[in-house]
């Protein structure tokens, strides 16, 4: 037991922080009311207090349980704790409870009352004089595993790499669902946490067989963000995952479809669970039952089976209940998990149809620039020629909402008798937030970075979404996506991509503001100088009459083939166009302003080109980074 507790402390991290409690007829605690870092000599220290104890007789499980557990709930309560950082107990015995408390019951129940789910248990027991069934209860009611080794066993060796493993956890409450109509008998399918090398194999039964996809959601959550993936499996039915010759069937009387004893054996292993943690003798017997039945049709040894040897004509006994040990690896049905979230609801069918908020502010195409005056009731354009590697300030107000966007172009050759020398598009999208933590999101037609001090990588090509406290991402698949900063600011991405690509083609993005409440008056950049801002289209030599004008200004203004906008004191010529979104749904007819939006925006081109795309600049002649 030393070894195997000095392996594990020779496995934390120096970020971490520890204490040691032993237990015997009294409860010893190394470092009293605290945990201290892990340090070169805390770690010494620490291995020469085990090294130290010496066994006095006596085991008080349940008073160690309560210690540990008041010593991490109090250290929570008043420390800073890292969002990310996971509180846990590893509980190391060799000896059955013979102090204190000793019945196996109220054990239970109050470890689980002094943890109340703010922290997992893990359990190891080693020796052949633990209550097996109490050490894999107690992990499994508060959503930990169990470990346990035979005295002869090497238990050091086994437990190298172990709390590695249990100390980083990727997610936690991950639930896989599937339309209800679609399958049934599916194995366990929540898990409170998934941790570092481990695995999660969910199994069931297809009811709809003709079908050649089965439709899966994943939720799941971290410390800081939520996260919905969702996509379509190819099912493989002429196949059907068969292995042929699988070892002790081959007199062919049994079934060879692995995936079938594969969910056989996990619904084994959730029935024995189950009736491990029951109370209810009934309730016990008939799951006893069940997975006998069970066991008997799928060829599996269980606790409640007898395995007959056809060489020798032998059979072994049934084990002793106090002996039976299903692995509780990775099994827990708890709700809550190591860092607190809830599980989200399942499947609503449906969900997906509605159809995504597109607005007439964008920018897209070669680019072709739009900006919507509500007020005004008409719209203006303008093209940007830039050059490939360009980025674009597309809005910029870093200052106040602490929002920018910015665009970078890729080139590609121009139409045959075209105008123009080359096309550019936008390749990449960067979206970078500072308010209230800072952010940034990188965008392609292939997939999205979202960096806020955790990476995550998503593909364009499955549906997801990713829900942060102050940032939403949601991608539908090879279409578009919609990113949402503190419910008040609103971009949408759409993705171009071409099967067959001319010449003159590139796979694209488009750029699009839903909501602009969340921006301030000051924001800047090619569109964001606009949103806060009208402008005015001035009547010249018109053949209407005034009242003609006052009843339908804009559609008299169209016959004139020159207008001038008034933007902010200077006045820019325009003239009349008509425009198709390239969300492919509607036309924008508008004021196109020539020349690179000359006198439309304030100063030149130039002025707009970020020296990276993580540049928050916020004028002319200041230039930052995220």
């Amino acid at each position: 037991t030393k070894e195997a507790l000095f392996t594990i402390l020779q496995d934390l991290r120096p970020e971490d922080h520890f204490n040691i409690i032993g237990f015997s007829n009294r409860i010893k605690v190394w470092q009293q009311d605290r945990l201290v870092p892990v340090t070169p000599n805390n770690i010494r220290d620490a291995k020469k207090y085990i090294h130290n104890m010496s066994p006095t007789g006596g085991t008080n499980i349940n008073g160690a349980l309560q210690t540990g557990a008041k010593l991490l709930n109090d250290y929570i309560a008043q420390n800073d704790i890292d969002a990310r950082s996971v509180s846990l107990i590893i509980f190391l015995t060799d000896g059955r409870p013979t102090v204190g408390e000793t019945q196996s019951s109220k054990i239970l129940s109050n470890t689980k009352e002094a943890i109340r789910d703010k922290f997992c248990l893990f359990t190891i027991g080693i020796g052949n004089d633990v209550d097996h069934k109490l050490l894999e209860r107690m992990a499994l009611e508060n959503c930990g595993m169990t470990r346990l080794f035979q005295e002869d066993e090497d238990a050091a060796s086994h437990l190298k790499g172990f709390y590695d493993e249990i100390g980083t956890p990727l997610l936690s409450d991950i639930r896989v669902d599937y339309p209800e109509d679609d399958v049934e008998q599916v194995t366990q399918n929540f898990f409170p946490n998934y941790f570092n090398g481990s695995e999660i194999i969910i199994a069931g039964k297809l009811i709809n067989r003709t079908s050649d996809k089965l439709h899966v959601e994943v939720t799941a959550s971290n410390s800081k963000k939520y996260i919905l993936l969702k996509t379509d499996v190819a099912i493989d039915l002429p196949s059907r995952n068969d292995i042929r010759g699988v070892p002790g069937l081959e007199d062919g009387k049994g079934d060879n479809n692995y995936i079938e004893r594969a969910w056989s054996y996990l619904t084994i292993k959730e029935l024995l669970n189950s009736r491990l943690k029951s109370d209810d003798i009934q309730e016990k017997d008939k799951l006893m039952e069940k997975a006998k039945s069970m066991a008997l049709a799928y060829n599996f040894v269980t606790p409640f089976t007898v395995l007959k040897m056809k060489e020798a004509g032998l059979h072994s006994e049934p084990p002793q209940e106090e002996f039976i040990s299903p692995s509780t690896d990775g099994i827990g049905e708890k709700v809550q998990s190591l860092q607190g979230h809830k599980a989200p609801p399942g499947i609503r069918r449906g969900q997906d149809k509605q159809r995504i908020k597109i607005s007439k502010t964008s920018a897209d195409g070669d680019p072709h620039f739009v900006i919507d005056f509500p007020s005004s009731k008409f719209s203006v354009c303008f093209n940007i020629d830039g050059e490939p590697g360009d980025i674009l300030r597309l809005v910029s107000d870093h200052k106040e909402s602490g929002v920018t966007v910015n665009g970078q172009l890729i080139g590609a050759p121009a139409p045959p008798n075209g105008h123009k020398k080359q096309r550019t598009y936008f390749s990449t999208i960067t979206i970078l937030s500072n308010k209230p933590e800072r952010s940034y999101l990188e965008i392609t037609p292939k997939r999205v970075i979202l960096d806020d001090g955790e990476r995550l990588v998503l593909s364009c090509g499955r549906s997801a979404v990713v829900r942060s406290r102050s940032l939403e991402v949601s991608i539908s698949a090879f279409s578009n996506i919609t990113v949402t900063i503190r419910d008040s600011i609103s971009f949408v991405i759409l993705i171009h991509h071409y099967k067959k690509p001319a010449p003159y083609q590139r796979n694209h993005l488009g750029f699009y503001i839903s909501n602009s409440k969340g921006l301030s008056s000051d924001s800047h950049g090619l569109l964001g100088q606009f949103l806060s801002h009208e402008v005015k289209l001035l009547q010249e030599s018109l053949n209407t009459s005034h009242q003609e004008a006052e009843q339908n200004q804009t559609e008299a203004l169209k016959a004139n083939p020159t207008n001038t906008l008034k933007v902010k004191g200077r006045l820019v010529p325009v003239v009349w166009k008509q425009r198709r979104i390239y969300n492919g749904q509607q036309e924008v007819e508008c004021w196109f302003a020539k020349n690179n939006a000359d006198k439309l925006i304030d100063g030149s081109y130039q002025d707009y080109l970020a020296s990276h795309p993580f540049d928050t600049g916020t004028s002319f002649g200041t230039i930052n980074s995220l």
